[in-house]
């Protein structure tokens, strides 16, 4: 094992024994030859290397085997098939309480958690104010654990797992507890723990996040590598089979698999494409500082949706007038627009968009109606026109549209069609811009700035 390399899986497996009865357990114990049991492969046949440094996220609908995974990375259970090599301190937040006395103070329950991480007791005594500064529950480290609510619960547990100086950081969903400052205070703590060079497996079904802080993720599905690759590519995946139809998944999973093997490993591939590679030819002179369309500026990487009742046409942005551009200009109005064909009746539909960066960062989006309010009946063959008027706030760069229909029903709302990537443009550069990030807060506005009473532009 290189020591590049922190987590290296070969073939891996988890098998379980289902017993109908506690009773059934019992007489296995007597009875060798006849297994009273049905096998339950929670995980098999996975392999993947993840390196020094790396933030891996693990993505994939509800029994999966994501945390089935987890649990052998950080030791809690052992393999039933296959390697498993990890190097170095492992700190895991598989479950809220994991590694908690419920009947022990907050105090006492940091010694217990850090002690199970391996820390000595010199090694704690050095950490411990930092853990309790970072937790942030005052008086309540001096009460049981078990009078704490999930969300002190999850301070108190990510405090210890952060501050620990851990070179393997495992967590499964945790984040996903507490208040939106706290969460904002754990991703700023795992860059500094990935900036010391510590590996993070990160488990979401938050697609923002997987896309935002991952290097590369993976598919998990039915206890077997999908596809692993660059986190936008994964979580696209992810997002069409939670919406391909029962009778269609096998399908969509033999198309997974495929495309699993002509994905490139993103530490090998070239660095990712920036706006500038992405560049058409330059506008010509004549139309310098205008918006216009460059045939030649297209997405390669767009995901359809399965369609369950409609199709979408025609998705392009135009301006005020009418035309049609991809090369767009800062702070200009224009439209999204697309065309919806229903192929089957629908009591009540909905129309949306979505405005996404290069990276996959979600920056904004629209949908058509209220809930309540949506349109319908429409009947088979009906074609609808939708347009979402913007302002282009976005700083110069390339960025990407999806477009959807939704359908209300039994209570949901489920897509009936649905474009990931379905548009590309680019924001071309403006000269003396100040804005920085994403977005202008207020594009073609400069800053009021007064000192003493006088006002500076």
């Amino acid at each position: 094992m290189s020591s590049e390399i922190t987590i290296e899986a070969t073939q891996l497996g988890k098998c379980y024994q289902i017993y109908r009865t506690p009773a059934d357990r019992l007489k296995q114990m007597f009875v060798r030859w006849k297994p009273l049991y049905t096998t339950f492969w929670a995980l098999r046949n996975v392999s993947f290397e993840i390196r020094k440094g790396e933030t891996v996220g693990i993505i994939g609908r509800n029994g999966a085997g994501k945390s089935t995974l987890l649990q052998l990375i950080s030791g809690v259970i052992q393999p039933s098939a296959g390697s498993l090599h990890v190097r170095g301190r492992v700190a895991a937040l598989l479950e809220l309480g994991a590694g908690f006395n419920p009947e022990f103070t907050g105090h006492e329950n940091v010694r217990l958690y850090a002690t199970l991480l391996g820390l000595s007791n010199g090694e704690i005594d050095a950490k411990y104010d930092e853990i309790v500064a970072f937790a942030d529950i005052g008086d309540f480290l001096d009460q049981p654990v078990k009078t704490y609510s999930t969300g002190m619960q999850a301070r108190l547990a990510m405090a210890v797992a952060v501050n620990v100086s851990p070179e393997v950081l495992i967590i499964d969903e945790a984040l996903s507890v507490g208040d939106e400052a706290f969460q904002r205070k754990c991703f700023a703590r795992l860059e500094q723990v990935k900036q010391a060079g510590a590996t993070i497996l990160f488990v979401s079904h938050s697609a923002a996040t997987i896309v935002d802080l991952c290097d590369w993720a993976m598919l998990i599905d039915h206890g077997e590598r999908m596809i692993a690759g660059p986190p936008k590519t994964v979580v696209g995946q992810y997002h069409r089979m939670l919406y391909t139809p029962a009778g269609e998944v096998e399908t969509f999973r033999q198309e997974i698999r495929a495309l699993d093997k002509k994905v490139t490993d993103p530490r090998e591939a070239p660095a990712p494409a920036t706006p500038a590679d992405l560049d058409g030819p330059s506008a010509p002179a004549e139309v310098d500082g205008a918006d216009w369309y460059d045939p030649n500026f297209l997405v390669a990487s767009t995901i359809a949706y399965i369609e369950q009742g409609a199709e979408i046409q025609d998705i392009r942005l135009e301006t005020e007038n009418g035309n049609k551009v991809n090369m767009v200009l800062h702070g200009h109005r224009y439209r999204l627009c697309y065309r919806v064909r229903f192929t089957r009746d629908v009591a009540k539909a909905r129309f949306g968009c979505m405005m996404k960066a290069l990276d996959g960062v979600e920056l904004g989006g629209k949908v058509s109606h209220r809930p309540g309010e949506e349109m319908g009946p429409v009947t088979a063959g009906t074609i609808v026109d939708v347009a979402f008027p913007l302002i282009m706030s976005a700083v110069p760069g390339t960025y990407f549209f999806n477009a959807g229909v939704q359908a209300l029903e039994g209570g949901e709302h489920i897509y009936l069609a649905r474009l990931v990537d379905a548009l590309m443009v680019k924001v071309q550069p403006v000269k003396g811009l100040l804005a920085t990030g994403f977005t202008d807060f207020a594009p073609g506005e400069g800053a009021a700035v007064t000192v003493a009473g006088k006002s500076h532009s």
